[in-house]
C-alpha cells in the first residue's frame, strides 16, 4: 500500500469511468446472465458487500428476491438453479468469497465480478463481467468499488447504458479539480480526538461504510460507519461525551432528527452533495442533485481526505 500511489489512483478515476460508460454503451456485459431468475444472491467482503447490499436492497424495491451475504457466513441460500450468485472480488482471489461460490458452482447460475482477468474466481463461473477499473497501483479499491456500483446498477437494469457513469465522471473531475478549495477547510473540520464517523441513508449507506474504510485503511484512523435514521438509535450517544466529527450524505427523511442531535450539542458535521442545518461545512459537486450520480461520487470526498491525512502522517 501507497499513499502517492492511492492518490494517483483517485487522480484516474474520471478516465476510468468514460471507459466504463464507453463500454455500457456497447453493450453485452451481462450477455448469458439470466435477467428473470428466482432469486439474487450476491456475495462478497469488504467494500464489495457494501456495494452489493445497495444493489440487493434496490431489486427488492422491484419485488425481487435479493440479499447480499457476508461471503464468509457458514448459513445462507442453498443452491438452487433458479438462484442467480452474484460474486464480487475486485483482486479475484478473496477466499472467503471463494469459498462460498464453491458451494454453487454446477447448481446455480455464478456471475463473477473482477477486476482481474483469469482470477481464481472466474474459474467455473458461469459468467465474468471484468470491472474494467485498470489497476489499482496504491493497493487501496477505489476505482473498483466505483464501478461495483456502477456495474451491479446495470446488472439491474439492463436497460441502463453509460449516461449515468458518464455524468458521475464529470462529477468526479469537477470535485478533483476543485480540491484544492474545499479539501483544506473539511480536513481541519474532520481532524478531531475521536476519530471521523459517517453517516448516510439506507439507498446510499455504502457511502458511508466505504468512507469509514477508507479513513481506516490509508491513514489508519479510527472511523465508523452508521445509517441515517438508525443514528438516532445506535450513534447519537457518542455526541455527548465525544468531540464527534461527522461527513453526512444527506438524502434521509431522517436528516433533520439528526441534525437536531448535532445542533443540541455543538458536534461537527460536514454535508456532502447537499446542505443541512447547523452544518459546519459541505461539499457541493456537479451533478450532486441526481442520487444516482451521488451514488457514484461522493465516497471521493473521504477518499480524498485519507489520502491527505495518510500522505502526512
Amino acid at each position: 500500500m501507497d499513499a502517492g500511489k492511492f492518490l494517483d489512483d483517485l487522480l484516474k478515476k474520471p478516465e476510468s469511468l468514460d471507459r466504463l460508460a464507453a463500454a455500457l454503451d456497447a453493450g453485452g456485459l451481462f450477455d448469458g446472465v439470466p435477467d428473470d431468475p428466482r432469486r439474487v444472491l450476491f456475495l462478497g467482503m469488504g467494500s464489495s458487500r457494501y456495494a452489493a447490499r445497495v444493489a440487493a436492497l434496490r431489486l427488492r424495491a422491484l419485488g425481487v428476491d435479493a440479499a447480499a451475504d457476508y461471503a464468509s457466513t457458514t448459513l445462507g441460500y442453498p443452491p438452487d438453479p433458479r438462484t442467480l450468485v452474484v460474486a464480487i472480488s475486485a483482486t479475484g482471489g478473496s477466499r472467503e468469497t471463494l469459498a462460498a461460490v464453491a458451494r454453487h458452482q454446477g447448481v446455480s447460475f455464478v456471475a463473477a465480478l473482477t477486476n482481474k482477468d483469469g482470477s481464481p474466481i472466474t474459474k467455473g463461473a458461469d459468467h465474468v463481467v471484468p470491472m474494467l477499473a485498470g489497476p489499482e497501483e496504491g493497493g487501496v479499491a477505489c476505482r473498483t468499488f466505483q464501478h461495483t456500483l456502477a456495474l451491479l446498477l446495470a446488472l439491474s437494469d439492463r436497460t441502463m447504458d453509460g449516461s449515468l457513469v458518464r455524468r458521475a465522471a464529470e462529477a468526479t473531475q469537477d470535485l478533483l479539480d476543485r480540491r484544492g478549495d474545499w479539501l483544506p477547510g473539511v480536513l481541519e473540520l474532520l481532524d478531531g480526538p475521536h476519530g471521523v464517523y459517517t453517516i448516510a441513508p439506507a439507498e446510499r449507506l455504502s457511502s458511508a461504510d466505504q468512507s469509514a474504510l477508507m479513513v481506516r485503511e490509508g491513514p489508519r484512523r479510527q472511523a465508523t460507519a452508521c445509517e441515517t435514521g438508525d443514528w438516532a438509535h445506535v450513534d447519537v450517544y457518542l455526541t455527548k461525551t465525544y468531540d464527534y466529527r461527522a461527513l453526512l450524505f444527506p438524502g434521509s427523511p431522517y436528516d433533520d432528527q439528526a441534525m437536531e442531535w448535532v445542533r443540541e450539542r455543538g458536534s461537527t458535521v460536514v454535508a456532502v452533495g447537499g446542505e443541512v442545518a447547523g452544518q459546519a461545512g459541505s461539499v457541493r459537486y456537479r451533478h450532486d442533485d441526481d442520487p444516482g450520480v451521488a451514488l457514484l461520487t461522493e465516497t471521493l470526498v473521504a477518499e480524498l481526505v485519507a489520502a491527505s491525512w495518510w500522505a502526512h502522517g
